[in-house]
């Protein structure tokens, strides 16, 4: 698609880790490798490194696995996040929002659970659907796949920004004259994709309104709706 969805970093796992403390031949036992794992996933750029690592038998972890609140990985001192909750704070529709998360919490479950903004919408939970599509800095993201520890210090915006008041956004106005909603399960993401469309390019093609949307799934099948509105925007949007 055109947008794309940053994901989080792939967690690794050791099927066979629930026997002994025997080592591979990279020197790390199963239980450091396991620590291993939890801490990727709070630092999810190390994971990549650190199984390649592994797998090349290199000895990427020192006797001393765990020092305090860092850990010795790729011969780099990085922090350790967690398990407990930790304190964060997040810019969210313009507005600041504090909580006490654990570094697992997604951003999709710390606007719904924590904060009361429930528009992004908990479907597949796994980064397909898009109907928790928000933006974060400009860019739709999948808020089930991005950690919320990750989501801090960035400008997020989700559907909840876009009404004045009682007044509809003209995207949602649209979205009502073409009846581009059936279930209306998956618009809000539908809705927040359409205003990165229209953000990037206010004219699009309808070429350009597949791609953008092409990241959204609509299980009742309102896509001609959908684009009957974009079509309705592109024409009544100033450049």
């Amino acid at each position: 698609m055109g947008n794309q969805y940053p994901k989080r970093g792939d967690l690794s796992r050791d099927a066979s880790s629930r026997g002994g403390e025997s080592e591979d031949s990279s020197g790390v036992s199963r239980r450091e490798f396991l620590k291993i794992s939890g801490a990727s996933a709070a630092a999810p750029l190390l994971a990549g490194s650190l199984l390649a690592g592994s797998l090349a038998g290199e000895s990427l972890v020192s006797e001393s696995l765990v020092c305090g609140s860092t850990i010795l990985a790729a011969g780099e001192v990085v922090p350790v996040y967690g398990p407990g909750p930790l304190p964060m704070e997040f810019s969210i529709n313009g507005k600041e929002y504090k909580a006490n998360l654990e570094p697992r919490v997604t951003l999709l479950d710390a606007l719904r659970d924590q904060f009361d903004l429930t528009g992004a919408k908990r479907v597949c939970d796994r980064g397909e659907c898009g109907a928790c599509t928000v933006l974060v800095d400009n860019r739709t993201v999948y808020a089930c796949s991005l950690l919320a520890i990750e989501a801090q210090g960035r400008q997020i915006l989700t559907v909840e920004s876009l009404m004045q008041r009682s007044a509809l956004h003209p995207i949602q106005q649209a979205f009502v004259d073409h009846d581009a909603s059936q279930c209306g399960f998956c618009t809000p993401g539908f809705v927040v994709a359409c205003k990165a469309v229209l953000d990037k390019n206010p004219k699009p093609t309808v070429d350009d309104i597949r791609r953008g949307l092409s990241g959204n799934f609509c299980r009742c099948g309102t896509y001609h709706g959908i684009q009957q509105a974009m079509a309705q925007l592109a024409l009544t949007q100033k450049t």
